[in-house]
């Protein structure tokens, strides 16, 4: 009785707006590029774009090639570079890369990425990735074929690997209102997000678009919208609850049962069929004299039992505490658990959205 009154008793946890909703225009961008990687110990890869990739570089070079001649690249690798933009970032700054490769090289360990350029959507350049790469994984082969592999020798990382060449136009010293987008969609949590700024700054300088959008009025000088922004992102807001929602993973056999999901009353019967199957193999030998063949004759065995199982009433079931409390008492496993929710779903007797994943 203490637990239940001290459990019913505990605070509304408040958020603070900065972890339920993002500032519109204020995102990252993905930059991705093709380079070569040099410096292998022959772990590098045997696909002709590689080589296509290497006689461009050389004649970049001044070096030109004899027609006909395809050089062993055993030391090349192809790759493409990814990295993430931040948002606000500026020329001169560094990024963090990751190097893929992406013909049949066995590891990239030792290697050193050339320069490649990194573009985004738009095709044009705004980065450029360049140096030496710290992998994680290794591999080793036997000449007998054998062949052990630790982590992903063929993918491998560059801190500060790139240097940001151009910056990123961004809306947020453009117009008169700052919109904060939440991050989980919800009518209540919208209207808790105006009234709380409004009663926090003044009255009618927040409104709602829909149950993510949130606008704010806010100064044009992009000081005064730094300061004015620092002081919006700190006000704390009492998101509403989620939905009653009762999640299953199918590979893993997880459940997880939301605060709000409720369960009308129900009677279930589980039961379970067992069907097992027996070989035994009986040799049989031929009569002496008789020129026969030893042969095998196969005694299959085939049984199926049926545990009894006992009927049980489910619910009613109002608390999150209740629900469990049934489920431990009916004993069952996690995949009798998920037949017996989407049966009470069919059913409508779970009050709730099934999701299956």
């Amino acid at each position: 009785m203490l637990l239940a009154m001290s459990v019913l008793a505990s605070p509304v946890l408040a958020d603070r707006l900065k972890d339920i909703a993002r500032i519109k225009g204020v995102r990252n961008n993905q930059l991705v590029g093709y380079g070569l990687v040099v410096g292998l110990d022959g772990t590098g890869d045997k696909a002709p774009f590689t080589n296509q990739s290497f006689r461009n570089m050389m004649n970049q070079f001044g070096v030109t090639l004899p027609e006909g001649v395809n050089p062993s690249l055993e030391n090349v690798a192809a790759v493409t570079v990814s990295a993430v933009l931040p948002p606000f970032a500026k020329p001169g700054q560094e990024l963090d890369i990751t190097v893929s490769s992406i013909g049949n090289a066995d590891s990239l360990r030792g290697g050193t990425l050339l320069m490649t350029p990194l573009k985004g959507a738009d095709n044009q350049i705004y980065a450029m990735a360049q140096g030496n790469m710290v992998v994680g994984g290794f591999g080793a082969n036997g000449q007998d074929g054998s062949k052990i592999t630790v982590n992903v020798p063929s993918v491998g990382r560059i801190p500060n690997g790139a240097t940001i060449e151009r910056e990123v136009a961004s809306p947020f010293t453009q117009g008169d209102t700052i919109t904060f987008n939440l991050m989980r969609s919800d009518f209540t949590t919208a209207r808790r997000v105006v009234e709380a700024i409004n009663g926090f700054i003044g009255p009618d300088m927040a409104y709602a678009h829909d149950a993510t959008s949130i606008s704010v009025r806010a100064p044009r000088d992009p000081s005064q919208r730094v300061s004015f922004l620092s002081i919006l992102e700190n006000i704390e807001v009492d998101p509403a609850e989620d939905a009653a929602k009762v999640v299953i993973n199918s590979r893993t056999g997880t459940i997880v049962v939301g605060q709000n999901v409720k369960v009308s009353p129900a009677a279930i019967t589980h039961g379970s069929l067992t069907v097992t199957i027996q070989e035994n193999p009986n040799v049989v030998q031929p009569g002496p004299f008789s020129e026969g063949e030893t042969a095998v004759q196969q005694d299959t065995q085939i049984a199926v039992t049926e545990e009894p199982s006992r009927m049980f009433k489910f619910g009613p079931a109002v608390t999150l505490n209740e629900i469990v409390q049934a489920v431990n008492q009916v004993g069952a496993a996690p995949g009798d658990v998920m037949a017996v929710l989407e049966a009470l779903k069919q059913a409508g007797a779970l009050r709730a959205e099934l999701i299956v994943i």
